[in-house]
């Protein structure tokens, strides 16, 4: 099911201050990705025996990949390589570009608390599958922006279906985002290219408010 996935999704790319003008909004909580009709792309970095597992195979797993630890996840190019460092940083040598189910991103989203919605729901730390963070976004030279980001922190059983059923393919990017490092600077940041992505429409009401992400 992967492989034949995988031969119809294409990673798409578009000029950075195209969209910063025309598609981002500049403030609120928002969730910014590239999707299609069944398909989110989100993004995790990580070392290369991780990395080499993961597209050898179109599913997590491996002696390096950890099933017991949280692991996190964004949808969003930009947050990636600023926590990432443009892969620059120890462990972080490889972006991964992954599709999943846009049905399983919904449920992900869906089981995500915050520490406060979790105290509010008197929902236990130990039955929190999906930790929520909406932290400050940033230009591509590290620059924070008003605007908030998504990232999803995901253990146990809800970790395990994306890892090795939501999945639909695995592209190792970092050849692309090496080649973007050179263009970081005020003057050449007119020619950057990154990731297409559009605001994600969070359809289900009480998802919505669950993550409080804000309306456009």
């Amino acid at each position: 099911m992967a492989a034949s996935a995988s031969t119809i999704k294409e990673w798409k790319t578009e000029k950075y201050v195209d969209q910063k003008q025309k598609n981002w909004p500049n403030i609120g909580k928002h969730i910014l990705a590239q999707y299609d009709e069944d398909s989110v792309v989100v993004y995790q970095a990580f070392c290369p025996e991780i990395a080499d597992y993961a597209t050898s195979n179109q599913r997590f797993g491996g002696p390096k990949f950890s099933f017991t630890r949280m692991s996190w996840i964004k949808t969003n190019f930009l947050w990636m390589m600023y926590r990432c460092g443009w892969a620059s940083k120890p462990n972080q040598e490889h972006v991964l570009a992954i599709w999943i189910k846009r049905d399983g991103f919904d449920e992900i989203l869906s089981k995500a608390y915050t520490p406060g919605t979790q105290k509010q729901a008197n929902v236990s730390k130990d039955d929190v599958l999906v930790r929520l963070q909406w932290d400050p976004d940033h230009t591509p030279d590290g620059t924070k922006e008003q605007r908030r980001a998504i990232q999803l922190g995901l253990k146990g059983e809800i970790l395990k279906k994306y890892a090795t059923e939501y999945i639909l393919k695995i592209e190792d990017i970092t050849p692309f985002v090496l080649s973007k490092r050179p263009l970081l600077t005020e003057k050449k940041m007119q020619h950057l290219i990154v990731a297409q992505e559009r605001v994600y429409p969070v359809q289900d009401d009480r998802t919505a408010e669950l993550i409080g992400v804000d309306k456009i």
